[in-house]
């Protein structure tokens, strides 16, 4: 499971966008985003934590790797 920063996520479609970055390299992980943390939760990622803050950052988000959760 990773966690990202994603401070300029701030509406709905913000949200929809960095979900559609996630799962275009990563179809089958789950991801969660709370709008109000700014915060976005990707579990069963197989890729590197790198990879998919590359494709949110791609996506228009600035993204910011926090550590691995349990």
């Amino acid at each position: 499971m990773f966690r990202y920063k994603v401070d300029k996520m701030g509406c709905g479609g913000c949200a929809k966008s960095v979900t559609r970055a996630i799962l275009g390299i990563e179809p089958s992980a789950r991801v969660e985003v709370d709008l109000g943390a700014k915060l976005v939760t990707v579990s069963g990622a197989a890729g590197p934590v790198g990879r998919i803050a590359a494709a949110i950052n791609a996506a228009g988000y600035p993204a910011e790797p926090l550590c691995a959760a349990a």
